[in-house]
């Protein structure tokens, strides 16, 4: 059970921004309480305590200087180009911190990786993190990205300068390409999505 030292009224505030919920504590000395995908926050006079079954649900949001986390994204195409989704991971210290998936309508594979990417640092910059260790299976989008390999299509060239944009919100990155079976959450978030 995390105990993060912090202002309560902070606290609130970063979960508010990020659209969670503040309501009044249950007993006299509980200042707040906040609930996000069975994750509880009880912030009392100089410390909140998250508890439930995944507490990095909100610890991410609660701790000031963002901290790092690993990030992973997918994206899926049926056909090429076909109905396509994305799907991505935030995975911190005290595991998922955030994933989400979406449809994302028809296009290429390889648009679909890069629209997964940028969901995902869009995330990561929504939770406030400072680092970043960004992990996909496309080798392409990787490379592009890090400048190893020329951009030439016009769609991707231009989801490849908003990748960019997004990087430089933080302090520091890293980028990998990793075999698929390490990117399986968000595989398979990506093909949930498109099997809705």
């Amino acid at each position: 059970m995390p105990t993060i030292d912090c202002d309560p009224d902070d606290a609130a505030d970063r979960l508010r921004a990020a659209g969670v919920d503040i309501e009044p504590g249950n007993i006299p000395h509980e200042a707040w309480r906040a609930e996000r995908d069975g994750a509880v926050a009880v912030a009392y006079d100089d410390k909140v305590v998250v508890q439930g079954a995944d507490p990095g649900r909100l610890t991410t949001l609660l701790q000031e200087g963002g901290g790092r986390a690993h990030v992973y994204f997918d994206g899926a195409s049926r056909g090429n180009p076909g109905p396509a989704a994305v799907g991505w991971v935030i995975v911190t210290s005290d595991g998922i911190a955030a994933d989400g998936n979406a449809r994302i309508g028809e296009t290429t594979n390889n648009d679909a990786e890069y629209q997964a990417l940028i969901r995902a640092l869009e995330a990561a910059r929504d939770y406030g993190l400072d680092e970043v260790d960004i992990r996909g299976d496309s080798e392409l989008i990787v490379k592009q990205v890090r400048g190893e390999w020329n951009t030439n299509e016009p769609t991707l060239r231009e989801r490849r300068v908003r990748v960019r944009e997004l990087l430089t919100g933080f302090d520091r990155w890293s980028l990998e390409h990793v075999p698929r079976e390490i990117n399986s959450h968000a595989d398979e978030l990506a093909n949930e999505a498109l099997d809705e």
